[in-house]
């Protein structure tokens, strides 16, 4: 996939565009979601699970506490969030290897913290906020 720019003006917006993402980004992949608090990542991981077909958007929130949340049956999309997490070896400890043997889209919050633990190829997906509700998304892919 080559890298794309994108800009949304709302929190609707940011969801819609997962949708679209999940149409070219399928499972299996992983995605590092990159952005400040507040940039959006989680809006997108709504429409990703709405694409797919795997869950609703309410039904998502971010795994910040459980630091994994699962949607489908099979799960077919993990959302990991490493927020809390000081050490590749506390993200070691949390099964987080494992999750890219399935087949699954594995969708990543705070993994530009532990590149070493990021495999490839992967998808990044960089947020930026550039107002109250917009947003500049660029999409590329890592080999």
């Amino acid at each position: 996939m080559p890298a794309f720019e994108y800009k949304t003006n709302s929190e609707e917006e940011t969801t819609s565009l997962g949708v679209l993402l999940a149409q070219h980004i399928t499972p299996p992949a992983v995605v590092v979601l990159i952005g400040k608090l507040g940039a959006g990542k989680t809006a997108l991981v709504k429409g990703f699970v709405k694409g797919l077909g795997v869950a609703e958007p309410e039904e998502v929130s971010s795994p910040t506490f459980p630091l994994i949340h699962e949607y489908g049956k099979p799960v077919r999309v993990y959302h990991v969030d490493l927020y809390r997490l000081e050490t590749e070896e506390e993200v070691a400890g949390i099964g987080f290897e494992e999750l890219f043997d399935r087949p699954a889209l594995v969708l990543i919050e705070w993994g530009e913290r532990f590149p070493n633990l990021m495999p490839m190829p992967r998808v990044e997906i960089d947020m930026e906020v550039t107002g109250e509700t917009s947003r500049t998304i660029r999409v590329r892919t890592v080999q």
